[in-house]
């Protein structure tokens, strides 16, 4: 049985969280397509479930579709409310080669959607249909990832439930691929510059249109990945916050905390440490941003 807190060597699986992430991306474009508008965004995550990540149901004229990378079984699974599925096996495969079984499938469906087909929020954006670069699949990498992906959500779910404020649910962004969760005061925020790779300002301008401290999980960032938060504005003196645990740190090229996933992983009781990491954190947004009624 695997660890609740698997060990995740980024540099062992890189090839195989690249590829995924680019076939994340295909998918989660139709569901950005087919959702109807939230703000921040909130309508075109993934979520986690028992088996590896979904998008949920989304309405696709008078019927619903739900497409889920299954993690245990290794498949792509397209579900409608028709009573209809199809899937094909996750398994090493070019991206291009997994866009043109995706479109297939739809196509079976009877489901047509017209998306962008190229990456965003990476600086190369191969398109999707062009795409031999990245073609690798490791599963028992993927099924490991999914597993740290379920103990994160644990403990952001503990989390967002100690605030009784606005916050987002916890959900798994596509075009980062992260895990996450945001809380927010409840006050305007100065308009995002914007700038991130092949994605338009509009959509950090609606993301960050107000004043916010976010937090979770990348599997990038140290050796075997970090959890992450940070606060939009960045308040005075935000930096040189006593950070806890001791673990943690500033990242002046992220312009966030972290906290490697080793030393959760490594832990006598992962999830406390962890726990105090997130409430640490947003301490620091509260304090320095002084957040109303917090």
């Amino acid at each position: 049985m695997t660890q609740p807190w698997p060990e995740l060597p980024v540099a062992a699986w890189a090839p195989t969280r690249d590829t995924v992430h680019l076939w994340t991306q295909i998918v989660g474009k139709v569901r950005l397509a087919l959702a109807a508008p939230e703000n921040h965004w909130w309508q075109v995550p993934f979520y986690v479930n028992a088996t590896g990540l979904t998008t949920s149901l989304m309405p696709y004229q008078n019927l619903g579709v739900e497409i889920e990378f299954d993690f245990v079984g290794h498949e792509l699974v397209v579900r409608t409310t028709l009573g209809r599925t199809e899937r094909f096996a996750l398994e090493p495969m070019s991206v291009a080669e997994f866009y043109r079984r995706f479109t297939a499938v739809l196509a079976d469906l009877g489901i047509r959607v017209a998306i962008m087909p190229r990456p965003v929020e990476l600086p190369v954006a191969i398109p999707f249909a062009d795409d031999s670069v990245h073609r690798s699949y490791d599963p028992d990498a993927m099924h490991r990832f999914w597993v740290s992906l379920v103990s994160t959500q644990r403990v952001l779910q503990q989390f967002r439930g100690e605030f009784t404020g606005k916050c987002s649910p916890v959900h798994f962004f596509w075009g980062a691929f992260d895990l996450a969760v945001t809380r927010f005061s409840g006050r305007p925020a100065p308009e995002h510059p914007g700038g991130v790779p092949n994605c338009p300002d509009r959509v950090m301008h609606e993301a960050y249109n107000r004043e916010l401290a976010s937090c979770g999980y990348w599997p990038g960032g140290a050796d075997e990945g970090a959890f992450y938060a940070y606060a939009y504005p960045e308040p005075p003196g935000y930096r040189d916050y006593p950070i806890r645990p001791d673990q943690a740190r500033f990242d002046p090229d992220l312009g966030e905390f972290v906290l490697p996933y080793a030393a959760v992983r490594q832990a006598d009781d992962p999830d406390a440490v962890l726990l105090e990491f997130l409430r640490s954190a947003f301490t620091a947004s509260v304090q320095l941003g002084r957040w109303p009624d917090a």
